[in-house]
């Protein structure tokens, strides 16, 4: 047994009863069809309202079959071989409201048995086997249709306690045997209230009493295949004079084209039956003329359905609003024949074989004119509907051809409805022609060859709501203007339309759109959803095209509304680039329509592979991998180009040592010393560094960054080329500038490191002034190179002057020797 929200798939016959009978609720609907029970499962809810329990074995039924559903309305137990039912069976469920007991075999029904259902008021006992309408039921006071249709019933007298009965309103006798009806036959539908429906279809009427239906009033009467014989069906119309009925359906279910040779008036009993409509299925043939509509002169509706009839003449209608004259093989449209109804709303005309309208002359009051299916073809329209100044429906949909001039719905203000779908519109797509229909809310030219090229086609529809254009073309960029002045669409079909780019402004002012069908194009991106201009959209289908995915950045701006959004059969794109896309399909499959259909064809060509089973963890760890490698391989390239740079200078000598060191000893030096200072102390350099060593005996030569090195050559070039590797020794002035200058700490490194590979003390540091001993410790090696060898400190005492240059000149040239 299952919980539904929809009723199970009965036979077509028991489906459309139901859906009369009741509305189904949620989650007050249980369905236990077909599931072979024997028993009614006492797991059900006291509180359910409607059981469909049809299409199991419940062979005998009697009181404790049940249990207590107090609540319950509607009993579905059509197709459970029932045959015997007790008194009292449904004591249990008294609150029934709709009981259904189609298809059972009943050979017997308690006298009591529906005694405890007081407020019963459908009974359905379709092919029960019935032989007669006299049931115990007396207490269903409450009743109001009782059907029972496919028996074997032969009267229509109804029981006389049903004349208490004040809201029985129907009466289906469908089907049955029923082939003599007398005056005393009908009494009782005398005495019922005038708002019921008696069918008498598909019984074998041989013969009616005259005057059996004598001032009796119905609201309906069908009679449809309700006669042994043509001659019988003449007879029977005849003696149904005095019926009051609203709508009398008569004729066939079957084509029958026996020719009647002699009865061109055999329709003429109609003229004694009171009936506001009535429908007449023809589906037979005259070899005489027949004056269908001569008794039907009074009637407000009228329906002549699936016959043979050539033409027809004027007919002098009084009262008459509706009229439809559907598949019955006319060759012109009754626009003549009806001029001057100043009373007609409605004219369908379909499925007939006209090629031509006349002119509609003198018709005030027509409103509706469906002319669709037939073989109209023509040159010029719509003039001839001039005198129709109220039509608001207009259908020539599913004929040849029709061509549209200048000003084809000139004197057709009032139009609401334009349907031309399937029919080969002439001239649509070249002109501007609807200037004048203001009040046209819906346009269907789905598959009428148009072809748009001028953006103003739909100009003066300001308040269209649908447009249907299925299947039309648009050369070059029309379609980016065509919709501009449709500001009040809701509905817009392009479906079928060959698009294959849509310009993000071409739905710029469809701000009230609601649904967009944009089916069986050739679109392979739909970015013009990321503008906010479709915020009312609820219904978008985009189906059948080529998109492969969709952005993160429109995913993240569809609109909010979104309710219907179907993507099916088209080839999309399953691979870990589009993770972010296949998410949303995972997360979103309540909106996505036919999602079973969206299939991943780049992924696997060749298999139906579903969007929503691709491995998306599998995408998440190679992501994640990626990323690592990624930001590994940046980390180390930036940190390999910071050190590249921090270290330029010293990659530089190293590659200077690896292209082959040479000691001062093993090369010609154009310097006997390299001098490395801070610029701030040049005064003292040149002053007295440089007039001491280089004036002296003998000279001395220095190389001076500001006067030896090369113009043009890099800084660092100039320093390891002229300085550190063309010069015998060097000169480190030490001071509280030299501390902090970065080119100094870089100088003395470079030192340094010459002083490693010579493993001689070819540095001579000169302390200029006192620094720190924690401040020395900036520049590297320094402080420790102190700590190991003699170094000189620069006094301004002339005697330890006198010294300093003794030493320093001694220091210089007695290792070069």
């Amino acid at each position: 047994m299952t919980s539904t929200k929809a009723g199970s798939h009965f036979y077509d016959r028991l489906r459309s009863l139901k859906m009369t009978f009741f509305t189904i609720t949620e989650n007050l609907h249980y369905s236990c069809m077909g599931r072979n029970l024997s028993y009614i499962p006492p797991s059900i809810p006291s509180s359910v309202q409607i059981l469909d329990f049809s299409f199991n074995v419940l062979k005998h039924l009697q009181k404790t079959v049940f249990p207590v559903l107090y609540f319950l309305q509607v009993l579905d137990l059509s197709r459970c071989q029932i045959k015997h039912i007790e008194n009292d069976t449904f004591y249990n469920v008294k609150n029934l409201t709709t009981l259904i007991l189609t298809g059972n075999p009943i050979a017997y029904f308690g006298p009591g048995c529906l005694n405890s259902l007081h407020n019963l008021q459908r009974l359905v006992l379709v092919d029960v086997g019935l032989s007669s309408l006299q049931l115990q039921m007396n207490n269903l006071t409450k009743l109001q249709e009782l059907r029972v249709g496919t028996n074997i019933i032969q009267s229509i007298s109804l029981p006389p306690f049903m004349s208490t009965f004040k809201d029985f309103s129907l009466l289906d006798l469908h089907a049955n045997n029923i082939s003599i009806i007398k005056t005393d036959h009908t009494v009782l539908l005398r005495e019922i209230s005038r708002n019921m429906t008696l069918i008498l279809s598909r019984n074998p009427l041989l013969y009616i009493e005259p005057g059996a239906f004598k001032d009796i009033y119905l609201r309906e009467l069908n009679i449809r295949s309700a006669f042994v014989s043509p001659a019988a069906q003449k007879a029977g119309l005849k003696a149904l004079y005095g019926l009051n009925v609203k709508m009398l359906m008569f004729g066939k279910y079957r084509c029958d084209y026996k020719i009647l040779s002699s009865d061109a008036n055999y329709l003429d009993g109609l003229c004694f039956i009171n009936f506001h409509e009535v429908y007449y299925y023809m589906k037979e043939k005259h070899n005489v003329p027949v004056s269908i509509f001569r008794c039907m002169k009074n009637a407000t509706n009228v329906a002549v359905k699936g016959g043979i009839i050539r033409e027809i003449a004027n007919v002098p209608f009084y009262e008459i609003k509706e009229l439809y004259l559907v598949s019955n093989q006319l060759d012109t449209v009754p626009g003549k024949q009806l001029a001057h109804l100043h009373t007609l709303e409605k004219l369908v005309f379909t499925n007939n074989v006209a090629t031509q309208i006349p002119d509609f002359i003198d018709m005030p009051s027509l409103q509706y004119v469906d002319l669709s299916s037939n073989q109209i073809t023509l040159t010029s329209c719509c003039s001839f509907f001039s005198g129709t100044p109220q039509l608001r429906y207009l259908n020539l949909s599913l004929n040849p051809q029709i061509s549209l001039s200048t000003g084809p719905f000139d004197g057709l203000g009032s139009l609401e409805i334009l349907d031309f779908h399937h029919t080969r519109v002439v001239g649509m797509g070249y002109l501007s022609l609807f200037s004048n229909l203001k009040y046209l809310r819906y346009l269907d030219i789905s598959y009428s060859s148009v072809i748009f090229i001028n953006i103003y086609c739909f100009y003066g529809l300001r308040n269209l709501n649908v447009l249907k254009m299925a299947g039309s073309n648009f050369q070059g960029d029309v379609a980016r203007y065509l919709f501009n002045n449709l500001t009040f669409l809701e509905h817009l079909d392009m479906s079928y339309c060959r698009v294959v780019e849509l310009h993000p402004s071409s739905f710029k002012n469809l701000q009230r759109l609601r649904l967009l069908n944009l089916r069986g194009n050739n679109l392979m991106n739909i970015d013009f959803l990321a503008l906010p201009n479709l915020k009312q959209l609820t219904s978008l289908y985009v189906d059948k095209n080529s998109i492969t995915s969709i952005p993160l950045h429109v995913l993240q701006t569809l609109p909010t509304n979104l309710s219907e959004f179907d993507l099916s059969s088209n080839p999309i794109d399953c691979s870990c680039s589009q993770t972010d896309f296949i998410l949303w399909i995972m997360q979103n499959q309540k909106v996505l329509k036919k999602l079973e259909n969206i299939f991943c064809k780049t992924f696997s060509p060749n298999l139906d592979f579903r969007a929503t089973d691709f491995d998306i963890d599998s995408c998440v760890h190679k992501k994640r991998l990626t990323i690592v490698l990624s930001v590994c391989f940046v980390t180390v390239v930036v940190l390999f180009s910071f050190l590249v740079y921090r270290f330029q200078f010293y990659l530089q000598y190293c590659c200077i040592l690896l292209r082959g060191y040479r000691s001062p000893g093993q090369q010609e030096c154009s310097y006997d010393a390299f001098v490395i200072f801070s610029s701030y102390d040049e005064v003292w350099v040149m002053n007295e560094l440089m007039e001491n060593l280089e004036n002296g005996v003998p000279p001395i030569q220095l190389c001076l960054h500001m006067r030896d090195f090369q113009a043009g050559k890099s800084i660092a070039s100039n320093i390891i080329d002229e300085g550190i590797m063309g010069s015998r020794k060097i000169i480190v002035v030490v001071s509280q500038h030299f501390i902090d200058s970065a080119w100094c700490r870089f100088e003395f490194e470079l030192a340094q490191s010459r002083f490693m590979m010579e493993r001689s003390a070819n540095i001579i540091i000169i302390i200029l002034e006192d620094v720190e001993e924690r401040k020395s410790k900036k520049v590297f090696g320094l402080h420790k190179h102190l700590k190991k060898n003699t170094y000189l400190k620069w006094s301004r005492d002339p005697f330890s002057n006198m010294r300093f240059w003794i030493r320093l000149r001694k220091a210089i040239i007695a290792t070069n020797q």
